[in-house]
């Protein structure tokens, strides 16, 4: 689900600006979107990096009583805890070493709007305590104040892991996650809507053609084929950057497979089932199949090819999670950051 002012194509049902895609994956979410848009309820989006939750936010923002007022997003897993909090409630004066004035924060700004919280599995406990009491009694106070502060802000939340399973683990409050979990609204990857692929390649290249001031180029057989075979473990946000990359490279009028990234063309199979980063096991189990069976009659190394294979794909799992923050990425897999980028090197990843 890209970006810019596109419609997508409904069986019957209005069209909703902003959004490509028309398959029936894509339907039961714009229904529900539609739906949970002329509520106040707290909405909780869940989907892998890629998949367009932010849109989806953007769009029940539009569509419900509160679209004259602001939309403002907060991204929970790029701050630390205390500049997350300031940034939430804002500030005081003299609250810490560089407040050197007053400050308003999100959920103020967000005022009679929509506060939009990408990552919210990223908040630590302390700051889930604050997130409660905002969502229950729609008041806080600024970092360092005493004073209360009441707000009329409707809450969108959303996670790339399984925010229930998180909860259970005790890695997530369950009181905020049942405060949340108002009506949550699962975006399918783009592995799963693959009908859609085709409309989505059409749109990006009309895009980034005119951003780049040359005529839409027309799509072979075999690179549509070539892309629509493709797993896209990065879903619509690897796909746009394929398409953009494409367009900036092509020497003619066509798009054609030799633009595509080597990934797009191994044909690589898509693993059994979708491996979440808390998912050790499914991921492990997947892969050395897929290694073992690709190895075939050439046993050689079998040992080291699993383990190398093993170790690039949980740290690109893992990065795509922390939205390529290094640090965050480092401290989930219980490494140092230099460790990181030797290994981000050494397996194409940097």
């Amino acid at each position: 689900m890209p970006d810019g002012d596109v419609t997508a194509k409904n069986d019957g049902n209005p069209p909703m600006p902003g959004l490509v895609g028309s398959g029936p994956a894509m339907q039961r979410v714009y229904q529900l979107t539609r739906m949970v848009a002329r509520s106040n309820a707290s909405v909780l989006l869940l989907g892998e990096t890629g998949t367009g939750k932010e849109l989806i936010a953007k769009a029940i923002h539009r569509l419900s009583p509160r679209a004259s007022g602001p939309f403002v997003r907060v991204n929970c897993g790029a701050l630390a805890e205390n500049l997350l909090e300031s940034e939430l409630f804002g500030h005081v004066r003299g609250a810490f070493t560089g407040a050197l004035s007053n400050r308003t924060g999100r959920f103020e700004a967000a005022h009679t709007g929509t506060v939009f919280l990408d990552e919210i599995n990223s908040t630590t406990p302390k700051l889930q305590v604050k997130l409660l009491r905002v969502l229950q009694e729609h008041e806080f106070e600024r970092v360092g104040d005493t004073q209360t502060i009441r707000v009329d802000t409707r809450v969108i939340a959303a996670s790339n892991c399984d925010l229930a399973a998180e909860a259970e683990a005790g890695r997530f409050r369950k009181d905020l996650y049942y405060r949340l979990n108002v009506v949550t609204i699962e975006l399918p990857p783009l592995r799963e809507r693959r009908e859609d692929i085709p409309d989505l390649v059409r749109h990006f290249v009309t895009v980034y053609a005119q951003q780049n001031g040359r005529p839409p180029l027309r799509i072979t057989p075999e690179a549509m084929r070539a892309l629509q075979e493709y797993w896209w473990p990065g879903n619509v946000r690897e796909l746009q950057n394929y398409i953009e990359r494409a367009i900036v490279l092509a020497p003619g009028d066509e798009l054609t497979c030799d633009l595509l990234p080597p990934a797009v063309l191994e044909k690589r199979p898509a693993p059994a089932a979708p491996c979440a980063p808390n998912d050790l096991d499914g991921l492990l189990r997947t892969l050395v199949a897929q290694s073992i069976s690709a190895a075939g009659t050439d046993g050689s190394n079998l040992y080291a090819r699993i383990v190398d294979r093993v170790e690039k794909e949980l740290i690109s799992q893992v990065m795509q999670a922390c939205n390529n923050v290094r640090l965050k990425a480092a401290e989930r897999l219980g490494i140092n950051r230099n460790t990181l980028h030797k290994k981000l090197r050494e397996h194409g990843l940097d």
